[in-house]
């Protein structure tokens, strides 16, 4: 079955996968057919006719063209736990599955990079607290499976376009240490108007803790008198994300 060019050019030809040659004497290995079938539900479908093992074999056909990867996508699925986490995995835990050589994961942190690259795209230069879903997409696809904790911080102008979006701090799984003096100290610097923490609970659950609780309140009795607004803190995670602002914590 002929591939859409559209799809072809996307991707180097080092990564293409190949057509078996044609000919009588040249029989196709039993997996193409399914990957044609695939392909093809992906086509009428998209994504979300798929689950998350199909769409990964999807990915691994450009990276091993010569063999069935349905049994290595379910595979890391389950290590992982979901598509998003099988992404975000470093490359040493990807290479711990056998089948999973530095190439494959490679390819597969390539795409992880254009995902982030894109939800980042998509608030830079806008009016953040017009484009919500874009920010919150942005903060999960960054953040949400970080195996350690990170401290973020999305720094505004006075028409809450983004100014910067910078990492201030990395912790341990579960405690990132913040120095709210610090944080103000760069938002000065950027002449920033409004800031918006983030932070990841690595466990999972967005809830927010006591720690985080104490923290936000410090860094709101810092930031007023300085003329600088806190939007929100936002607390992402594999289960979802928690708002202070939607909780009433703000």
């Amino acid at each position: 079955m002929p591939r859409p060019a559209t799809a072809q050019a996307l991707l180097p030809e080092a990564l293409a996968d190949p057509l078996p040659p044609a000919g009588p004497s040249s029989a196709a290995p039993h997996y193409h057919g399914h990957r044609d079938r695939l392909r093809a539900r992906f086509q009428e479908g998209g994504a979300d006719a798929l689950p998350d093992y199909e769409l990964l074999e999807l990915l691994l056909f450009r990276s091993i063209p010569q063999r069935d990867v349905k049994p290595l996508a379910k595979e890391l699925i389950q290590r992982f736990g979901s598509f998003g986490e099988v992404l975000a995995a470093p490359i040493p835990r990807l290479t711990e599955v056998k089948g999973v050589g530095e190439g494959v994961a490679l390819d597969l942190k390539i795409v992880e990079a254009a995902l982030k690259r894109m939800a980042k795209g998509a608030v830079a230069k806008r009016p953040v607290l017009s484009s919500w879903s874009s920010v919150l997409d942005h903060c999960r696809m960054a953040m949400a499976f970080a195996e350690r904790e990170q401290f973020r911080i999305l720094f505004l102008d006075k028409k809450n376009a983004l100014i910067a979006d910078e990492v201030q701090q990395t912790g341990t799984v579960d405690h990132t240490p913040v120095y709210p003096r610090e944080v103000m100290r760069r938002a000065l610097e950027l002449s920033a108007s409004a800031i918006i923490l983030v932070h990841n609970h690595p466990s999972g659950d967005p809830t927010p803790s006591g720690a985080d609780m104490r923290m936000t309140r410090e860094l709101v009795d810092i930031a007023k008198p300085l003329g600088i607004a806190i939007h929100d803190h936002i607390i992402v995670g594999r289960d979802g994300h928690a708002s202070f602002r939607s909780l009433g914590l703000i």
